[in-house]
């Protein structure tokens, strides 16, 4: 059965909320996948590639990081610290010069004092341990940093189509559809963790981190002093597996809601039907049922039965958010 962490964001109107393209955090997604057999969605020629990439060894060096038994990744290895760093070079270059010092300072004080069996050879000899950790890390990223390139039009879009969703009050759209097993209810995001806690983001800011790995993809930290952050597959993640290049987006309304909603939305300048809908946007009266309800959780539509049809209307927030982002 699956277990949830719960962040509870509190009101959205006044959520403060940032993107940032932190490739440290597709970083970590990538070495989980490829390296530590926590399935992150990686496509299947680039889990070889980066596989190949790696130093002999290197999967008993990150097995204490990605043991079934616990599974944690000290602060100091991870390359995302600060999260507005996002430049990889200069974070694996301050990874790789760790003190062993620090690393069993915060080994002694995440266990609470009882260093758990599978880290015994990092606390026996955590100088090796973090320059072979610092150096699969480093090869990682030699062999995937194509790929990042590639993708900056995707994350300039995906900053972008958040940014119009916080000013338009459609944040609840963004939040629903971050990725396939998490859910936001109620102002909680509820992400799968096996270790399952609760979280208050409190005055925090709410950072969104698009990550270009998998549509698996989710990393996550909720007890950091400064923001709560959360990493998600970026939109349009297949295109980048092709060799064509990605276009930014230009309809602002598609970027917030998706093709569908946004055709949803414009086609009910006046009211209609499922099945008019459906007929307007070569899709299903099923699918459209799904995402007329997804509009109306958001308030951007409502619903009503008239006889053997349901017609859905936009609401006043529905035509102001079609006018603002269609102009």
């Amino acid at each position: 059965m699956a277990r949830f962490s719960e962040l509870r964001l509190g009101p959205l109107e006044t959520l403060p909320v940032s993107v940032v393209a932190q490739p440290g955090v597709t970083l970590m997604s990538l070495v989980a996948d490829a390296l530590g057999g926590r399935s992150q969605g990686v496509h299947p020629s680039w889990r070889r590639v980066l596989s190949a990439a790696v130093p002999g060894g290197s999967g008993a060096v990150l097995r204490p990081l990605f043991a079934r038994e616990y599974s944690m990744v000290p602060d100091c290895l991870t390359p995302t610290a600060p999260l507005w760093e996002t430049d990889l070079t200069v974070q694996l270059e301050r990874l790789a010069d760790v003190s062993p010092q620090v690393l069993l300072a915060e080994l002694e004080r995440d266990f609470e004092g009882t260093v758990p069996r599978q880290w015994q050879s990092v606390v026996d000899r955590p100088k090796t341990f973090i320059h072979a950790y610092a150096a699969i890390l480093a090869s990682v990223w030699e062999a995937f940093g194509p790929m990042w390139a590639r993708a900056a039009a995707l994350l300039a879009r995906e900053t972008e189509r958040v940014g119009v969703a916080a000013v338009s009050n459609a944040l609840p759209l963004v939040l629903t559809g971050l990725a396939p097993k998490v859910r936001f209810c109620e102002e909680t995001l509820y992400v799968p963790d096996p270790h399952p806690e609760t979280f208050e983001r409190g005055a925090r800011r709410m950072v969104l981190v698009p990550i270009v790995s998998g549509h698996g993809a989710s990393v996550f930290s909720f007890d950091r002093s400064d923001a709560v952050w959360f990493g998600y597959p970026v939109p349009g993640l297949d295109t980048l597996w092709g060799s064509r290049e990605v276009a930014p987006g230009k309809d602002r309304l598609k970027l917030v809601v998706g093709s569908l909603r946004a055709g949803i939305l414009r086609e009910l300048v006046h009211p209609g039907t499922m099945g008019s809908l459906a007929s307007a946007l070569n899709c299903t009266p099923a699918t459209v049922t799904y995402h007329c309800g997804q509009l109306e959780s958001a308030g951007l539509l409502t619903r009503e039965r008239r006889g053997q049809h349901v017609v859905a209307r936009r609401t006043a927030a529905g035509v102001a958010l079609v006018q603002l982002l269609s102009e």
